[in-house]
């Protein structure tokens, strides 16, 4: 049964992926190395290699391939970026940028699903990353600056800590807007003149989870 992933998964990089708009090389070879099934629950590994989100507890989804790689994509990642992500989930986006990246930072606030990311990431061999339980919208603050950002849930805003820990020149993909409705990816970029902000795509993410007792205040537009 188990020797038709493979096949599925070299489907799903040249129907979803190399077919469309994904023309980074690195973003291919990632979407095609990675195995999506083992980040998914048994019973959903029949559409691992499907171009749809998927549920994997906790009223959480693992997004849809061609998000994953669009969003690695527009992050323009090299050999040497220091990459901060918000909802590691299962792992399946820390495993694409680790396999790019020269260290990922991931931040989980579900303690039951930041363990089954750690668990999926290191069975597979990944040592190139670091996973922590915590509010993402705090990020990492000892770890920064980061040379990119990726946000894998929406916030109606850009949360501040995340701008402030962007490294100059840095690049974040982060999508904002309504839970569910009316929400854009953004993509982020410190300049030397400032914070630059662009709308590039419409996305329908989960919300970013927070803790009980966070001041929206500190969050910007």
């Amino acid at each position: 049964m188990y020797d038709r992933y493979p096949r599925d998964a070299n489907t799903m990089v040249e129907d979803q992926i190399a077919d469309r708009d994904i023309v980074d090389a690195k973003v291919i070879a990632a979407m095609r190395k990675v195995p999506r099934h083992l980040f998914v629950p048994p019973k959903y590994r029949d559409a691992a290699y499907t171009d749809q989100p998927l549920p994997i507890g906790f009223n959480q989804t693992i997004s849809q391939p061609y998000v994953v790689a669009f969003m690695t994509q527009v992050l323009g990642l090299g050999k040497d970026a220091r990459v901060l992500e918000i909802g590691a989930g299962c792992g399946y986006q820390t495993a694409i940028l680790a396999e790019i990246a020269r260290e990922v930072f991931a931040v989980e606030i579900i303690a039951d699903l930041a363990q089954k990311a750690q668990s999926n990431l290191t069975a597979l061999g990944y040592t190139n990353f670091q996973l922590k339980v915590d509010d993402g919208r705090d990020g990492w603050p000892d770890r920064a600056p980061f040379s990119h950002i990726l946000v894998a849930a929406a916030s109606e805003n850009i949360p501040s800590a995340l701008i402030d820990q962007l490294a100059s020149g840095g690049r974040m993909i982060i999508p904002v807007g309504h839970a569910r409705w009316d929400q854009n990816l953004v993509l982020v970029t410190r300049k030397k003149n400032g914070i630059q902000k662009e709308k590039i795509l419409p996305v329908r993410f989960v919300p970013l989870v927070s803790g009980p007792k966070r001041n929206k205040s500190s969050d910007r537009k």
